[in-house]
């Protein structure tokens, strides 16, 4: 049977070549599609984890539903001296946050004070690349603040004026200080860009009596999809009154977003297929439909019904094979490119500011697991679109086939 439907294949030349360029369109489409949809998604990710919130952070249990600074860590040290021995994390740091209130001479607005080391805040967050005016914090103690734009805007302030904070100390005491406005940021998110500021935390410490001491500990790893595997290791070398969390449980709105678009993808993908679907199987039909004679002949010289069945099967199995052993190497080639060197539309990261993006990067994700499952559903639909004219074909006696016009 395999023979004879390679013979038939070269006979039908034009129904050959058509089956093949649709299915070749649909494996090429379905491989780049999704790639595109989760390199969107990864991207999207990794703009968020990089404007503030850490890949994995560790907190004091209790800290996240009660606050407060009887929720602190109080042993920074020994927390990072233990990180350091746990392979696939890549740059930690540990950020103190308080609330009070900043006032301008005119104004004044809640805040969100968190006393950061800038040297290591560089490789965790975006907070230095979203600069827009002035500059960044430094290692050293100085009353420099660097607060959000829209913040700033509240205020109605400009660059090194001055700003008087109240607010508490880690101790419950009362402080006050004036500090100096140095940088502006902008992340695109309003809330963060209307509430934050930040402070070096060698200045900050004395101020608080926050030596050794944090909110929590911010964490970066050298491959997102490794995030679950670190975080257990994690959570295997701290004291039970702290808790790792990763960005699954930080950013659980992201994820259930990102759930949702993929669904709406899929389901956008559901409707090209099932046009792709219909064509191959009408275009089958009418092939089929053409060679009742000819599987009526067959019939009558012993060929069985299952034969034929094999018959049909074997001729969309070689166009099949045929079309994606091209489309496949070519999808993941364009998957496996551009995620090495990322779609650059110019001025997205502007236009897009104000909901989080901030790079002008779209990359595609290129995941093997991903690409060969996409083989298998085009295989699938393939295989599908032939079952009713198998039925169809074998629904005609022998004799009834080899008289039929």
């Amino acid at each position: 049977m395999f023979s004879l439907a390679l013979k038939n294949i070269l006979f039908y030349k034009g129904r050959s070549i058509t089956t093949c360029i649709l299915t070749f369109i649909s494996t090429l489409f379905f491989i780049v599609y999704v790639a595109m949809m989760d390199g969107s998604h990864i991207s999207m990710l990794n703009n968020a984890l990089k404007i503030y919130t850490g890949a994995i952070e560790i907190y004091k249990k209790g800290y996240r539903d009660i606050g407060g600074n009887e929720y602190l860590i109080t042993d920074v040290k020994s927390l990072e001296n233990k990180l350091e021995k746990i392979e696939g994390i890549t740059s930690y740091t540990s950020r103190y946050e308080t609330y009070g209130l900043l006032s301008s001479k005119e104004l004044s607005s809640a805040t969100m004070l968190v006393g950061i080391n800038p040297s290591k805040e560089i490789k965790i967050s975006q907070l230095k690349t979203a600069l827009i005016e002035g500059s960044f914090l430094k290692d050293t103690p100085t009353n420099c603040i660097y607060v959000g734009a829209d913040l700033v805007k509240k205020l109605h302030i400009k660059l090194y004026d001055e700003l008087a904070f109240i607010g508490s100390a880690s101790d419950n005491s009362f402080v006050a200080d004036i500090f100096k406005l140095c940088g502006v940021f902008k992340t695109g998110s309003f809330k963060f860009d209307s509430t934050a500021s930040f402070v070096s935390r060698s200045y900050l410490n004395e101020l608080m009596y926050s030596h050794n001491r944090a909110s929590y500990i911010n964490i970066q790893v050298d491959d997102i999809n490794n995030v679950e595997t670190i975080n257990s290791k994690i959570n295997q070398v701290i004291d039970n009154e702290y808790e790792s969390l990763s960005w699954k449980i930080l950013m659980k709105s992201m994820v259930e977003a990102m759930e949702v678009d993929s669904i709406f993808g899929y389901i956008s993908m559901a409707l090209f297929f099932v046009v792709i679907f219909f064509v191959i199987m009408i275009f089958g039909f009418i092939n089929v439909s053409s060679r009742i004679k000819e599987f009526g002949t067959l019939r009558c010289i012993g060929i069985s019904k299952n034969d034929i069945k094999a018959l049909l099967f074997y001729e969309i199995f070689i166009l099949s094979t045929v079309a994606i052993f091209l489309a496949a190497p070519i999808g993941s080639y364009i998957a496996y490119y551009f995620s090495l060197n990322p779609i650059i539309i110019e001025g997205m990261s502007e236009m897009y500011k104000d909901y989080g993006i901030v790079s002008d990067e779209v990359p595609l994700s290129f995941n093997l697991f991903t690409i060969s499952w996409n083989i298998v559903v085009i295989y699938f639909i393939n295989f599908l679109s032939i079952i009713y004219p198998i039925r169809f074909i074998n629904s005609f006696k022998p004799i009834e086939a080899t008289r039929h016009v």
